[in-house]
């Protein structure tokens, strides 16, 4: 399974019309969106396929998911751990084989951490996160491996190029990944082949 995802810069970035470009260019079985806003919620009008978008508590913007097959249940969220600014939740789909969760997580490098390991709680034995998880060095993450690529997803300021953008599995093999063309997000799309 090949599975895209990619922060598209909710109201500045990317738009609709990139979404379906990344789609028709790279083919996933998978998208996950990270600020997405609900211009994006016409997805399936445009090219078909099935879709879930759950908002960040009191912002117009969250997390969605774009699927050429249907999802084995309806996509659900887990509440984490509230950051300073921002509460945050995770959308966690159930592909059958394995779930996966699409995260966008706490700036705090510690929250972050946090975060995460409540989302591997929930997941099933077979299990993948992926998304902008804001997180620079080791996820500490037990019994997930670090499968994305190592190249930088993200320049902070326009300066600092950082790798903020992940994925990890647990119990499932990555036979590829790589980093796409950024487009006009702040973000560069993340691109994983999956095999249980």
């Amino acid at each position: 399974m090949k599975i895209i995802t990619w922060n598209l810069l909710h109201s500045t970035g990317a738009t609709l019309d990139h979404v379906v470009a990344l789609i028709d260019s790279h083919r996933p079985d998978l998208l996950l969106m990270q600020e997405a806003t609900a211009i994006i919620d016409t997805l399936p009008a445009r090219i078909g396929g099935h879709y879930a978008r759950h908002v960040l508590p009191g912002r117009h913007h969250g997390l969605a998911a774009w699927s050429q097959s249907p999802l084995k249940t309806p996509a659900k969220t887990l509440t984490l751990q509230r950051g300073v600014v921002v509460r945050r939740i995770s959308q966690i789909l159930d592909l059958g084989p394995f779930a996966v969760a699409n995260v966008h997580l706490s700036h705090g490098q510690l929250l972050n951490r946090i975060q995460l390991r409540q989302i591997a709680k929930i997941l099933p034995p077979r299990a993948a996160i992926l998304g902008d998880c804001n997180m620079v060095g080791a996820p500490l993450l037990p019994g997930f491996s670090d499968s994305g690529p190592r190249q930088p997803t993200h320049n902070s300021a326009n300066l600092v190029p950082l790798r903020l953008d992940r994925c990890f599995t647990r119990a499932l093999i990555c036979t590829n990944a790589e980093i796409l063309p950024r487009g006009p997000s702040d973000h560069r799309p993340l691109s994983v082949t999956i095999e249980v």
